[in-house]
């Protein structure tokens, strides 16, 4: 075979490997990119069920806290979409976000009361595009118990010179309630300097959230985040009665059932009621935290799994026979800092937490998904807690996550 022929030949299959691979890369967008903004209906709730276009919604999801923060960095926004698009991959169809960042602190959305980084609000506008875009719908939190990212006590902090100087004032100040209820206006209002919608009226938005784990310092009863509860549902569901809402528990008991006080990790009482909470009107749905590592003081790993058993078995049934709403594991994991941490065990552990949830919405039961903390992209070394789930380093960890993705999907 002379030179020009088999060189001919050579460019010839070349080309026509690049064609193949073109089209390869082609489909597997076509199969992963669900824009919800123009095909996706809006998550709404038929009794303890979640449904989407008359159809029961289950999924399997994940929390980002870090979403909005790296979307507003052009340098760092890569890292968004690549969480996105493995998420959709892997058939993670949730995610949960801070929509929030108050005070002096780095790539604040909020800078002061009413005052907002232009910057940053359109790092927000880019993962709810970019979640749309790769059919993630977001539960997006509007602000934060602890001072990290400002939290409620930033909020104190600006009405001090207005008597406010406590944190447990954050629920009960009227200047203080004032500023987050203009928070909640400005999030809910704004317009999408991407896709042109109203945050309230994008279908990739799956809910709202009062507060990331709201805790009161001094009251127990539970009246006071209560009455707050009360009122912020109320006023949310006045600029959007569309979006389904959740208050942000972790589900401690109160006053309401005195008597599952004791499930209560250490019989604590945090100022919530995770039956009263969720049996406000306008709250769609009912979430539960689970960190037995840092609730169990000095328990072994039998008592931890005995707790958590428990813990996901009671909150599953009081949705069901009490509240009458489906429930959500909102935050799970295994820190990798904890004694005697290994990825097997993390492993087992999750995949634990997968079958409670899977059984429940298998057989009918409220627990409609669980979000694992936390999803991050590779080179965000200063982001690691322990919790870390990164899926290049992860291959076990994933598998099992693709796995629970797919059995809640086959529900649907």
């Amino acid at each position: 075979m002379g030179w020009n022929e088999c060189c001919l030949k050579s460019l010839v299959l070349i080309a026509f490997m690049v064609v193949v691979q073109f089209q390869h890369v082609k489909c597997m967008e076509q199969v992963y990119e669900y824009d919800l903004h123009d095909h996706g209906g809006f998550v709404q709730r038929n009794g303890t069920y979640f449904v989407v276009n008359e159809k029961r919604f289950y999924f399997n999801g994940f929390n980002a806290y870090w979403l909005m923060y790296m979307a507003s960095d052009p340098s760092t926004r890569p890292k968004v979409t690549t969480t996105l698009q493995q998420a959709s991959n892997h058939g993670l169809t949730v995610a949960r976000a801070w929509a929030f960042g108050d005070g002096p602190i780095y790539r604040a959305l909020q800078l002061s009361p009413g005052s907002y980084d232009e910057k940053v609000f359109r790092g927000l506008d880019f993962l709810v595009s970019e979640a749309g875009k790769y059919g993630v719908r977001l539960i997006l939190s509007l602000v934060n118990n602890w001072k990290d990212f400002g939290g409620k006590n930033q909020y104190v902090q600006w009405a001090k010179e207005h008597g406010a100087n406590d944190e447990d004032h954050f629920f009960t100040h009227p200047l203080v309630k004032q500023y987050y209820k203009n928070h909640i206006k400005a999030v809910l209002t704004r317009r999408n300097t991407i896709t042109q919608v109203a945050y309230k009226d994008d279908p990739a938005i799956f809910a709202w959230e009062l507060m990331n784990e709201p805790r009161s310092q001094h009251d127990n009863s539970g009246k006071i985040i209560q009455e707050w509860v009360v009122e912020m549902a109320a006023y949310v569901k006045s600029i959007d009665s569309i979006h389904l809402l959740e208050v942000g528990l972790e589900g401690f008991y109160g006053e309401t059932m005195p008597e599952k006080k004791q499930i209560n990790p250490g019989y604590q009482l945090v100022g919530t009621d995770f039956i009263s909470n969720n049996l406000v009107p306008q709250i769609d749905f009912a979430t539960i935290h689970l960190y037995p590592d840092q609730w169990l003081s000095n328990s072994n790993e039998v008592a931890e799994g005995a707790f958590v058993e428990k813990w996901v078995e009671a909150h599953i049934q009081d949705s069901k026979n009490v509240v009458g709403k489906p429930i959500v594991v909102g935050e799970f994991g295994k820190s990798s800092k904890s004694f005697g941490y290994s990825v097997e065990e993390r492993d087992s552990y999750m995949t634990k937490l997968y079958d409670a949830i899977y059984n429940s919405a298998s057989s009918g039961g409220p627990c409609a998904g669980g979000l694992f903390w936390q999803l991050m992209a590779q080179g965000m070394d200063s982001f690691r807690d322990g919790y870390e789930v990164i899926f290049e380093e992860s291959p076990s960890t994933t598998r099992i996550i693709e796995q629970q993705s797919h059995k809640m999907s086959t529900l649907a």
